[in-house]
Order: structure tokens, then C-alpha cells, then sequence
């Protein structure tokens, strides 16, 4: 398979580790909170209605646009949720502590995926053109673009928050070729999301690569039928 003129990578899980294995890491968050949380239930069952409450808040898509762009605030929402279900007193001050501590704790979590810099500079090397395309909170997404100094690989980096749009509307897609100054037929896209980077571009266009990054396999029921699935980013120099 020949490269194509430009690819558009997504950010948190296709470049970064940001949110993979979050149940664990609300256990862990509970786990290391500095006093404060009732005897019952355990740790363990907490995080578990809490991991609940989150997937319950992410699953539509009007919360999850509002949600990412302030993302301690939706975590409050989740853990008030969480908290009346396993019958722990929704304790303003302790549900700003957790959010906060868990949010911390993501953010010193967060790592590059191994092979992300090599991946990047070797398409680049083939003269493809690059470009980031990420949702979320101005402020927050910047910072892990600079964190981990990716700006200087990509052409375009274009964050939901500072643009006033992001995946899956239409134009955040077509701002995005602009920039880059491609078509949407010699470009592909790349990322963790089977609707922001599957459903909707393939509906325009775009050759489309799920970014698969602990190797799970699609989700039972989705209806999602990816261009191409890579678990490691360096398949795609394979092309």
C-alpha cells in the first residue's frame, strides 16, 4: 500500500496514553486520596459504580461535547452520580478532592506511546504530511502538545477549544485539510474513536485507520468497519 499525501492523527490514545484502563485508575485514585473516604463500600466496588457513572456520562454525545471542554466539572458530575448510588454522602468538598486528585494523577499517568516520535519522523522522512486534530479543553489539550514538543512534527495542529469546533462535526474535518492543504481522497486519519475517526470520515471520504492500542479488537455490536486496524503506530510505515 502506497502512503498517502497526508495523514491526520488523533491525540489521547492514538499518540498519548491518556485515558486507557480507567477503572483501574479511579481504584487507584481512591487508593491514594488523602484521607476523608467513608468505610463502605471498599475501594474496589466504589471504583467500580464510578467507572459506571463515567460510561454512563460519556455515552451521549451533547454531555461528552460539553464534558471534555470542562473536564472537572464533568467528573463532579460522575462522582455525585457514583456517590448516591453506593450511598456515600455527596460531600462538596470531598467530590472536588477526588476529581481534582484523579485529573492530577491522569495527567502524571500520561505517557508517549513508544514508537509515536519514530512513527512520526519516518513519515515525514517519506514526505507524507502531517497533521493533529484533537477535541477538548483549549488550556488542557495545549499543554500535552507542548508537554510531549509534538507541535514541531505536524503542519496543523488543530485543538477543539481553541477553534471553536471539533470531531465529529463536519467542518472541524474540513478546516483541518485546509490547513494541510490535501484532499479528503489522498488523506488518511487515524485514531481511537470509531465515530470521530471511522464512521463520520469514511461517510466523507477519508480512508480511515482505527488506532486499536492495547489490541482488544473492534467492541461486540459496532457496526464500525475501519479501513485498517493498527495496533502499534509504526504499522503504519509498513505502507
Amino acid at each position: 500500500m502506497v502512503l498517502p499525501a497526508a495523514i491526520l492523527f488523533d491525540l489521547d490514545d492514538t499518540l498519548i496514553s491518556a485515558h486507557l484502563h480507567p477503572r483501574e485508575a479511579w481504584t487507584n485514585a481512591l487508593r491514594t486520596l488523602d484521607g476523608g473516604l467513608p468505610d463502605t463500600p471498599s475501594v474496589e466496588k466504589a471504583a467500580v459504580e464510578i467507572h459506571d457513572a463515567a460510561r454512563w456520562f460519556w455515552s451521549d454525545p451533547e454531555r461528552h461535547r460539553i464534558g471534555r471542554l470542562d473536564i472537572l466539572t464533568a467528573r463532579k458530575t460522575i462522582l455525585t452520580k457514583a456517590f448516591a448510588k453506593i450511598g456515600w454522602t455527596a460531600d462538596a468538598d470531598l467530590v472536588d478532592r477526588i476529581g481534582r486528585h484523579f485529573t492530577e494523577q491522569r495527567r502524571r499517568d500520561t505517557k508517549l506511546f513508544p514508537d509515536a516520535v519514530e512513527t512520526l519522523e519516518g513519515l515525514i522522512d517519506r514526505g507524507v504530511r502531517l497533521g493533529l486534530i484533537t477535541n477538548g479543553n483549549a488550556i488542557e489539550q495545549r499543554a500535552k502538545v507542548e508537554r510531549f514538543d509534538l507541535a514541531r512534527h505536524f503542519i496543523h495542529v488543530q485543538i477543539e477549544g481553541e477553534v471553536g469546533f471539533g470531531k465529529p462535526e463536519e467542518r472541524a474535518y474540513a478546516h483541518a485539510l485546509d490547513k494541510l492543504g490535501t484532499t479528503v481522497e489522498e488523506t488518511w486519519i487515524i485514531g481511537d474513536n470509531l465515530d470521530w475517526e471511522v464512521v463520520v470520515p469514511q461517510r466523507l471520504g477519508f480512508y480511515a485507520i482505527w488506532r486499536d492500542p492495547i489490541g482488544n479488537g473492534l467492541p461486540a455490536g459496532t457496526h464500525a468497519k475501519p479501513d485498517r486496524i493498527v495496533t502499534r503506530l509504526a504499522e503504519l510505515l509498513d505502507a
